[in-house]
């Protein structure tokens, strides 16, 4: 099996073998696999569950309209059709990306109401909430591995399916190296395909900003069983604020084998941002009498930033299938990421509802090494009229972080709607020396059951997750905390299967995250926190209705929430967030040359179990109670090759604080676009034009923490010929 091709859907298959410490392991086999399988049935009645690959295996089929997939990789569970497992996810296409022309999968991520963007394009990094919890690209899976993508912001150009799930998620996966406990994303990588390709796309976006990417496929040997994928980006200018400079480099190559039950892959990948006067952020914290009106979306607070993101990346995985009812996978990758900034700091208590602040120049460098692998196996078998996929899964994480911070004296006033420059920095650039390490190991153990030719399918499982951090002085090098705990983490899933399209689950999950490092801005900065537990009750109905794919679930998910002393400025656990949601979704193709796609998300962030009863029963500070998200892709009658596109983006107001005294305004972003494909000279040629924010509107994106203007009006253009 290959990526090259779309299979039937289906689920399960495994994830890949451990690594470092743990040498002996690497022949103990650890597992991952389907939500069951069967034999073939009569013409009329359900179509039998099968197995197909994990990430070296075919891909799911993309359903009508192209924007989305029919199902996607659930970790240790393998890849599985949608309507076939107990949990509510997303499977966005690389063609979809395209179309939209997004520059990272934050571009695509926002076509999902569940997922609200909590800082603008051009910033440090692209952050999310997922079903109202925060999410942060540290937590991006890599074909199923953590800790393998660029912290700041993963590339389109790498994506060729962005997988979305919902819930809780260290099941599946292990346990991530961040705290996000809303959902999980991973990142399929790019595959040769069975047609030679050879694209180059030129891009212009924002005011000056131009790039170039070139997209080189082929497959080789008797039975096409190599392949290669390689990938070029070059960008450059400005993009997104007054006087920024934005320089991308990115280069990457994946190679494959398939054959005789035999699948192995490489992807490696370099990554380079140069960034000058990136997107603010800044703490409203200390406003109490009314929140500031966003400045224009192009203005920039803190002129004068500087920003280097390095990352590297290698992975390798494989996979073979012993007999007809036995695979065994194993991977194992390596990243090693720099952020270098000149990094500016509002003054505690500063902040002024007029816009008013005082900012203290700093330098603040980072790195991090990650080591990451894992393995399985899936066993297939019947016991009377129960048929089994039994998965056992292994896997394991080492990250080391370091960072050097050096905060200049004294302040400089400035203002979001005057900016003055930063004050120059005289204290000496040192290198950033080791601030933790953490080591994430884990087993899980499952077993999906299907009975009753198969319309109801059953998930038990539990991974034992084992989460050991030490934290340093950056300073002294000496060792200041350690944790080390273990957690059993269970789950269950069911499935009805009333019609091959009709579908009813339901599921309770558990999460182990890991504790946050506490920022610079608290008295016990770069302390790191406790893991902490979150659990998920859901239910939902998938159904496919014509040639849409819909479906509507009801959750629950309950967690621990830090926050700051308001007397010591230390910061820990202080409550619990529970949040209660509704969820609908639809895409696909309403009719033919109309695609289509909606997203609602209706949330109830609610605090319990605060400290003495402070703010008990509020909303949690920085989630909407409900976004939209809506599109259409119009093929014009009578114009061959031409498409009118347009999308809507809504998020309602959220609070500032726990306390809920002040709260941000709703908004509402109107996008549209246009595309024309024709031939010239023989060539495939697609010209792009997408126009985001029609309206200019500004407005804030929050986490409760820190707030960023959302990007304006921004044009973007290309054109890509097939060579």
């Amino acid at each position: 099996m290959s990526l090259r091709s779309a299979a039937p859907a289906a689920p399960g298959r495994p994830a890949s073998l451990p690594p470092f410490r743990l040498i002996g392991v690497a022949l103990a086999l650890a597992s991952s696999g389907a939500l069951a399988q069967t034999v073939t049935t009569a013409p009329n009645a359900l179509p039998a569950v099968t197995v197909v690959g994990d990430t070296l295996g075919d891909l799911p089929a993309v359903n009508p309209g192209g924007q989305t997939a029919k199902g996607g990789s659930l970790g240790v569970l393998g890849t599985s059709d949608n309507m076939d497992i107990p949990f509510s996810t997303q499977n966005y296409t690389a063609e979809f990306m395209e179309e939209q022309q997004a520059r990272t999968a934050a571009d695509t991520l926002i076509n999902d109401a569940s997922v609200t963007m909590t800082t603008g394009r051009g910033g440090f990094a692209d952050t999310y909430q997922v079903r109202g919890f925060a999410f942060s690209e540290h937590d991006v899976g890599f074909n199923g591995l953590y800790g393998l993508i660029p912290t700041n912001r993963v590339s389109a150009e790498l994506i060729e399916r962005l997988e979305l799930f919902k819930g809780p998620a260290s099941f599946l996966s292990g346990m991530s190296p961040g705290a996000s406990i809303g959902g999980g994303i991973n990142i399929v990588s790019k595959r040769a395909g069975d047609e030679p390709l050879t694209r180059l796309t030129t891009t212009y976006v924002g005011s000056k900003n131009f790039g170039l990417h070139a997209d080189v496929g082929r497959r080789f040997g008797a039975d096409k069983e190599w392949g290669i994928r390689v990938n070029g980006l070059v960008r450059g200018g400005e993009g997104s604020t007054e006087g920024g400079d934005q320089k991308t480099a990115l280069g990457s190559v994946a190679l494959e084998y398939d054959r005789g039950g035999l699948r192995w892959s490489l992807d490696a990948f370099a990554k380079r941002d140069d960034t000058d006067n990136y997107r603010p952020q800044i703490s409203l914290q200390t406003v109490t009498s009314y929140i500031p009106e966003p400045p224009d979306a192009r203005s920039n607070w803190y002129p004068g930033t500087t920003l280097v993101q390095d990352d590297k990346t290698i992975v390798t995985r494989i996979e073979y299938d012993v007999n007809d009812a036995l695979t065994v996978y194993g991977g194992i990758g390596y990243r090693k990421g720099i952020n270098d900034q000149l990094f500016p700091v509002s003054v505690r208590g500063s902040m002024q509802p007029d816009g008013r602040f005082r900012v203290q120049s700093s330098w603040y460098d980072a790195y991090s090494k990650a080591l990451s692998g894992n393995a399985g196996l899936r066993w297939r078998v019947a016991t009377g009229p129960v048929k089994h996929t039994f998965t056992v899964g292994y896997s394991a994480l080492q990250l080391e972080e370091g960072n050097a911070y050096i905060a200049q004296p004294g302040s400089v006033a400035s203002s979001i709607y005057y900016p003055a420059a930063l004050a120059p920095i005289t204290l000496a650039r040192t290198d950033p020396t080791r601030a933790s390490d953490t080591d994430l190991s884990s087993l899980a153990v499952a077993d999906t059951m299907s009975f009753l030719d198969d319309r109801l399918l059953l998930t038990v499982g539990v991974r034992r997750q084992n989460v050991d951090v030490q934290s340093y002085s950056t300073t002294t090098g000496q060792k200041t905390t350690r944790y080390d705990s273990s957690a059993n983490l269970p789950l269950a899933g069911i499935v009805w299967r009333f019609t091959p399209n009709l579908s009813v689950y339901g599921n309770y999950s558990t999460a182990l995250s890991r504790g946050q490092t506490v920022g610079t801005q608290y008295a016990n900065r770069g302390e790191v926190l406790a893991p902490y537990r979150s659990k998920q009750l859901e239910a939902g109905i998938k159904a496919n209705i014509g040639r849409m794919q819909t479906s509507a679930a009801v959750f629950q998910i309950e967690r621990p929430i830090g926050g700051a002393d308001p007397v010591t400025n230390v910061y820990g656990y202080i409550a619990e967030q529970r949040n209660r949601g509704i969820e609908l979704n639809a895409t696909g193709e309403i009719t033919r040359g109309l695609r289509g796609y909606a997203s609602l998300a209706l949330m109830d962030p609610k605090l319990t179990k605060t400290i003495n009863g402070v703010d008990q029963g509020n909303d949690a500070a920085g989630v909407p109670n409900r976004r939209f998200s809506a599109g259409l892709d119009w093929d014009v009658p009578g114009v061959r090759g031409l498409a009118l596109n347009g999308r809507v983006v809504h998020a309602s107001g959220a609070y500032l604080t726990n306390s809920n005294a002040l709260r941000f305004d709703g908004w509402t972003r109107f996008d549209i676009g246009a595309r024309y494909r024709f031939e010239a000279s023989g060539r495939a040629v697609v010209l792009r034009a997408n126009i985001e924010n029609l309206a200019d509107k500004n407005y804030w994106l929050t986490t409760g923490n820190y707030v960023a203007v959302g990007a304006g009006r921004t044009l973007m253009l290309s054109a890509s010929v097939d060579f």
